[in-house]
């Protein structure tokens, strides 16, 4: 006699077809995950660039990550058009390609991303060129005591004292999450200063400028802590 199907005990029969099926079905809910993650997640960047608000930040995001832009629309730049540049208080300003950059040393760092928000990202990893490198090539003068970040949205703003700077956790990072930064990401080159609070990471990066004394960036001047330290951080300068 063939096998009978196992009774569930409130409910109808489950066959071995009906169960293959549903296994069938969720592997291929989780093969195609991914697929559906990014969708989501181009379409939640979309309307981050036509929201003003930030409210769009509040969708659900399966990745953790929410998008945000202080400005509505970002323009898009690549590999032929993306030039940040070095400058301010150094001997060697300099203006630098994306191939110029990602032809320099890179350095990883996996760490806890942290919003101010609430929301954050366990393990996440960055990829990039230490800062500190980037100043030594250019060479900051005596009486450098700060950095200015500027970014190809217009608006937005961050800064660091010299001795921040220099930490060997804060990157021009190009990639993140073992991929190319996207533009919603803030790619191609975000800013990543991992012992700090998410808003010191400048999306967008332009601008490397080298000042006298610590210009409060974007969110800064309307209340946030110009220090942006996460609990438990190793607030020395120059700190791994």
């Amino acid at each position: 006699m063939a096998e009978q199907p196992r009774r569930k005990a409130d409910g109808a029969p489950v066959g071995r077809r009906a169960l293959l099926g549903m296994l069938g079905a969720g592997a291929a809910g989780l093969a195609a995950a991914p697929y559906l993650q990014r969708g989501w997640e181009g379409f939640r960047g979309a309307a981050s660039q036509v929201d003003p608000t930030g409210l769009s930040g509040l969708l659900p995001n399966p990745g953790g990550f929410r998008y945000y832009s202080v400005v509505g629309s970002v323009p898009r730049k690549s590999g032929t058009d993306y030039e940040p540049t070095v400058d301010g208080l150094v001997d060697r300003p300099r203006t630098y390609t994306l191939s110029d950059l990602r032809a320099l040393p890179q350095t990883r760092i996996v760490h806890d991303v942290l919003c101010t928000d609430g929301w954050r990202v366990d393990d996440t990893p960055f990829e990039g060129v230490r800062l500190a490198d980037l100043l030594d090539a250019a060479g900051v003068r005596s009486e450098g005591a700060a950095i200015r970040f500027t970014c190809f949205d217009g608006a937005y703003t961050e800064s660091l004292t010299l001795g921040q700077a220099r930490r060997s956790d804060v990157l021009v990072a190009l990639t993140m999450q073992d991929k190319p930064i996207t533009h919603e990401h803030g790619g191609p080159v975000r800013l990543f200063v991992a012992p700090m609070y998410f808003y010191k990471s400048a999306k967008w990066l332009s601008g490397i400028t080298v000042t006298d004394k610590v210009i409060p960036g974007f969110w800064e001047e309307r209340g946030y802590a110009v220090d942006g330290w996460l609990d438990g951080a190793d607030r020395r300068d120059g700190a791994a």
